[in-house]
C-alpha cells in the first residue's frame, strides 16, 4: 500500500487509468465478435454495416494509445480481409 500522498494519488489515477484502457479494448473485442459472428452465419452485408463502428473504436484507442498505432491498422485489415474474402 502506499504511504505518501502523491504515491496514494499514483494509485488512483493507475486505476482509473485502467478502468478506462480496458473499457476500450473491451469494445473493441465485443465488435469484433460479433462481426466474426455475422460473418459465420454468412451475413456480410451486415457485418459491413458494423464496420465503421470498429474502425473508430480502433482507431480512438489508437489516438489516446491504448493500443499502438500499427496495431489498430493491423486489426482493421484483418478484420476488412475476412469479411472480402467471406463473400
Amino acid at each position: 500500500m502506499p504511504i505518501t500522498k502523491s504515491a496514494k494519488k499514483a494509485l488512483r489515477q493507475a486505476r482509473k487509468r485502467e478502468r478506462r484502457n480496458l473499457l476500450w479494448k473491451n469494445k473493441i473485442k465485443k465488435i469484433k465478435k460479433d462481426i466474426k459472428r455475422l460473418i459465420e452465419n454468412k451475413k456480410i452485408a451486415e457485418a459491413k454495416k458494423i464496420l465503421p463502428q470498429f474502425y473508430k473504436a480502433v482507431d480512438k484507442a489508437a489516438k489516446n494509445n491504448i493500443i499502438k498505432k500499427n496495431t489498430a491498422a493491423r486489426k482493421k485489415s484483418r478484420l476488412t480481409k475476412l469479411i472480402t474474402m467471406a463473400k
